[in-house]
């Protein structure tokens, strides 16, 4: 029941308080001579007594009641009250946390001669370090892949120019430093182990360029670890690539990509990178974790790349291929890569085209990702890495020295 559906919390009088109040009249000053009118006096005096008595009684019941109320809603002077800022508020207090971290990104091509300009992108940043008297930019690498001159524009609308330290194609991340004379806040990085679905989730970025800089969106933690294909080429080709993202509902659009994805405490807990764009889709926007985005960037700071190993194949899935029959697989073959292309380590080591790769060390390989993956996420430069594969119906094995891969 609603507390104003009570009597108790009710401001109109009830009707039926009202019948079963005493009413009280006083008489007239008149002469009470007869015994009848004694008899009535002394009824009434007795009447009045009670009466009285009832109303003494009432009122000591009432104070004792007021006294073991007051008493029980009495709080010591002592206790702690603890208060709980409403969502909203927390909200606004990480957006004015974060705000000031976060940067719009220009990237532009002009020719040999720094003149004529050939194309431009606008995407988000955030500011997570210092450098001496620069300040460092993360963003994503497709925002400034086709670029050669940079700037980067705060969230007072003020530009200055900034240059490229490093980009890293695979796990789409740049870093950029700008002069950060002036600046004063430094973004946080928090954990995104330890997300939960269902926590709150604010974007922060520049959608649709920087007419609508800065801009936040708040959603939840759809999932904090999904995995997606993506194609590294962007042309819409076969997938080559498995990102581990955070799914969230929160707006994402074309600038926020760089842009930091924070917690309620204002910490960054990934890196905005890209959405599902489709009729009937909404609410489908992935995050780089800030927990991958870490040894990342120490790379690009250290190395200006992220060094990976290189085997030195071109490979395509099996299993996507129909008339196979000629590599004179066993039947109980179905899965694995078939070789296209041999160069560097692969070759050295006796590779050939239309070899059709089935094991690295102990890991069975199914597709070209998870060769990727096992040389990318378990293997250094320089490691011995051995390959079982079929060659003409045969099961054969060789050791292949990984190289450092290029930068390309």
């Amino acid at each position: 029941m609603s507390l104003f559906d009570d009597d108790f919390y009710s401001t109109k009088t009830s009707r039926e308080r009202q019948q079963k109040q005493p009413v009280w009249r006083l008489r007239g000053s008149a002469q009470f001579t007869s015994f009848a009118d004694r008899k009535r006096n002394v009824v009434l005096i007795a009447g009045l007594g009670g009466a009285l008595l009832m109303l003494i009684l009432v009122w000591i019941i009432g104070l004792a009641t007021n006294e073991v109320t007051e008493t029980a809603l009495a709080v010591p002077a002592s206790a702690k009250v603890e208060t709980h800022p409403m969502n909203n508020d927390s909200v606004i207090t990480a957006t004015e946390k974060i705000k000031p971290a976060v940067v719009s990104v220009i990237s532009s091509k002009k020719d040999d001669k720094g003149g004529q300009e050939t194309g431009q992108g606008i995407g988000s940043g955030v500011i997570f370090g210092r450098n001496g008297d620069k300040v460092r930019i993360v963003t994503n690498s497709h925002v400034v892949e086709n670029g050669n001159q940079f700037e980067i524009v705060n969230f007072q609308g003020e530009h200055s120019k900034a240059t490229l330290v490093g980009r890293d194609r695979i796990t789409d991340l740049a870093v950029l430093e700008a002069d950060g004379k002036d600046v004063k806040v430094i973004a946080d990085f928090g954990d995104s182990e330890q997300l939960r679905a269902g926590e709150t989730a604010i974007a922060v970025g520049n959608p649709l360029g920087l007419g609508f800089s800065p801009t936040v969106t708040q959603g939840i933690i759809s999932s904090p670890k999904r995995t997606i294909p993506v194609a590294l080429s962007r042309d819409g080709g076969d997938y080559d690539w498995e990102m581990d993202v955070i799914q969230t509902d929160a707006a994402i659009n074309q600038g926020n990509s760089g842009g930091p994805l924070v917690n309620i405490e204002g910490k960054v807990i990934g890196i905005n990178s890209m959405k599902i764009a489709d009729t009937g889709v909404e609410g489908l926007g992935f995050a780089i974790p800030i927990n991958s985005v870490k040894p990342v960037i120490e790379s690009l700071i250290k190395d200006h790349k992220v060094k990976r190993p290189l085997m030195g194949v071109s490979t395509q899935e099996l299993q996507a291929f129909t008339g196979t029959d000629v590599l004179k697989l066993p039947a109980d073959v179905k899965t694995g890569v078939i070789v296209f292309d041999v160069s560097g380590p692969a070759k050295d080591a006796g590779l050939k085209a239309q070899d059709v790769i089935v094991q690295l060390d102990d890991r069975k390989i199914d597709s070209t990702i998870s060769l990727r993956k096992y040389l990318y996420n378990e293997k250094q430069i320089g490691d011995k890495v051995n390959v079982i594969y079929y060659r003409g119906g045969k099961k054969l094995s060789t050791s292949v020295t990984l190289a450092e891969a290029s930068d390309k």
